[in-house]
């Protein structure tokens, strides 16, 4: 069987059409897939990598930082940390002139390198009182943190209040210890 010229062009045209479409879903499709992952890890990366650099640069900021918060922390010894935050707690209920009626410690053992020491004081007075305790409670420099907060009317007329507050200290262990 022979071919006339235009169907050999025809056949030829059909064999590299079908050629062409291979090569695309075979070569081309997946390189294009590859290079559009490619290109994305490479920003992934980059965004990376700078994200390092300013660390780097901010290094001896956060040295320091991490220094001051572990001054600030409560000392690893049971006794003198809860002697600590007894004295604060004593100090601000006489700043504020707020009746401190219960004080409960309890220390649990967080993640590895540190404890924490939760206190529960419950006491009553005057709104403001009561906003001046938290306030020295928050402003201290001691490692405290206020987790739960109760206040609620001792009085009808609402000019006693009682407050129960939960919160929290943290020691942060030596790495040599």
């Amino acid at each position: 069987m022979t071919l006339n010229r235009r169907e050999r062009i025809v056949a030829l045209a059909a064999i590299l059409c079908l050629g062409a479409l291979t090569g695309d879903r075979l070569i081309m499709t997946p390189l294009q897939s590859f290079w559009r992952a490619r290109t994305a890890r490479v920003a992934e990366l980059r965004k990376s990598l700078d994200k390092g650099r300013i660390l780097v640069a901010r290094e001896a900021v956060m040295r320091e930082r991490w220094q001051g918060m572990k001054q600030r922390s409560l000392p690893a010894d049971v006794s003198v940390a809860e002697n600590q935050v007894l004295k604060s707690l004593s100090r601000w209920a006489q700043e504020s002139s707020l009746d401190v009626t219960s004080r409960r410690p309890r220390w649990t053992e967080e993640e590895e390198g540190s404890k924490k020491l939760e206190f529960r004081v419950a006491a009553q007075g005057r709104m403001g009182s009561i906003a001046r305790f938290l306030y020295e409670l928050e402003t201290d420099p001691l490692a405290l943190k206020v987790e739960q907060l109760e206040i609620a009317a001792r009085d009808e007329s609402g000019g006693t209040l009682a407050v129960d507050v939960r919160f929290t200290g943290i020691v942060l262990m030596d790495e040599e210890s």
